[in-house]
């Protein structure tokens, strides 16, 4: 059972122990597990730790963005022991993302570090995909493989925020969760985009990104 403060606390310190066993047919163990942070942008205080961070409303919800070319960065200070973190990212894709497409649309970049150890770096893509025409793009894995458009999000047919404001199919939602190898008792989480469009009038219209939720543990794991 794990036990939490309310939202209204965005920074839980050794507030959230979950006692449980991996499958007898794993190696690891994992022997505790403490929520330390958890935010989804609701509250006044919701920007405490977070280097360049603004909130806007999207769907009747206020979240953390938006940005386009452009990083984020949370730090957190005096974790409980732990040798591994886990990092949920709640990210969400506004518009006209054309993932590994070269030229004046693309590639169209998002990356996660963690005490700038690169995480995650790789291209989404909004676009339609039809048979003769599909802009693929790399997630869920790192810069390089083809996948359909909106492969692993969570919701698909969200409006878009700008370009396509109102047009059902235009935002999409993932839930990236990460286990990295971590002992220190602080940690830097960056996130950011590298993004192209040379020929839109607009650039943060063209195309976007900002996150409804983060949430980071510490894992005790042996």
């Amino acid at each position: 059972m794990q036990i939490k403060l309310p939202k209204s606390f965005p920074l839980l310190f050794g507030l959230a122990i979950t006692l449980s066993f991996l499958s007898s047919c794993q190696e690891d163990e994992l022997v505790g597990e403490i929520l330390v942070y958890e935010n989804d942008f609701s509250h006044a205080s919701s920007l405490t730790n977070i280097e360049n961070g603004k909130v806007h409303v999207f769907e009747n919800d206020t979240i953390l963005g938006n940005y386009n070319n452009e990083e984020i960065s949370l730090n957190i200070e005096d974790m409980p022991y732990h040798n591994t973190v886990r990092v949920v990212i709640e990210l969400l894709l506004h518009d006209s993302w054309d993932g590994n497409v070269g030229g004046v649309g693309g590639p169209d970049y998002w990356y996660m570090n963690v005490d700038q150890q690169q995480i995650l770096y790789t291209t989404f893509s909004n676009s339609p995909c039809v048979s003769t025409y599909c802009l693929y793009q790399s997630y869920p894995d790192n810069y390089g493989r083809n996948y359909d458009p909106k492969t692993s999000a969570v919701e698909t047919n969200l409006p878009g925020l700008c370009q396509y404001r109102n047009t059902p199919g235009w935002t999409s939602k993932y839930r990236i969760s990460k286990l990295i190898d971590h002992s220190n008792p602080n940690i830097n989480i960056t996130c950011g985009d590298i993004l192209n469009q040379s020929n839109a009038p607009s650039a943060i219209c063209d195309e976007s990104w900002s996150i409804s939720k983060i949430e980071v543990s510490a894992l005790y794991v042996k």
